[in-house]
């Protein structure tokens, strides 16, 4: 019974950990990835609930865009001008650097803060508990402080 218990445990810790990397890969691969896409500054005109848009400035000359959206939760505020890299074939941008880096492992910090209690009460790894919540709790401190 305890085998299946710590199988079951694993199989939680795991889902939670690949859906943290799987949903943050999704933004973090336009800023990691980001040779050969299209960068440029995006500066703060306005903002809803869920995104702001802007005006945007692109090195490249020849840019189709003049106007995007990024996560509200990225621009801070009305008037700011932002480091962004389009996402291709969109409209959407997303912060470049350190802040834009953090800010898209996000959710993966959040699921091994999750992920920290079934390893140390389900599986009894109290050390690797710790090491998992530390990782996580890292990450979302590093991206508070690096927006």
């Amino acid at each position: 019974m305890t085998h299946a218990r710590n199988a079951a445990m694993v199989l939680v810790a795991l889902l939670l950990v690949v859906a943290g990397v799987w949903t943050s890969w999704q933004t973090a691969q336009h800023v990691l990835l980001s040779k050969g896409r299209e960068h440029g500054t995006l500066t703060v005109t306005g903002c809803n609930e869920e995104t702001c848009s802007g005006r945007y400035v692109s090195d490249d000359p020849a840019s189709r865009h003049h106007t995007l959206r990024i996560a509200h939760s990225v621009a801070a505020e009305k008037g700011e001008t932002l480091p962004v890299v389009v996402k291709p074939g969109t409209d959407e941008a997303v912060r470049t650097g350190w802040g834009g880096g953090l800010h898209a492992w996000l959710p993966l910090g959040g699921a091994l803060l999750l992920a920290a209690p079934l390893v140390g009460g389900g599986l009894r790894l109290v050390r690797t508990a710790w090491s998992v919540a530390g990782v996580g709790a890292v990450l979302l401190l590093g991206a508070f402080f690096a927006l």
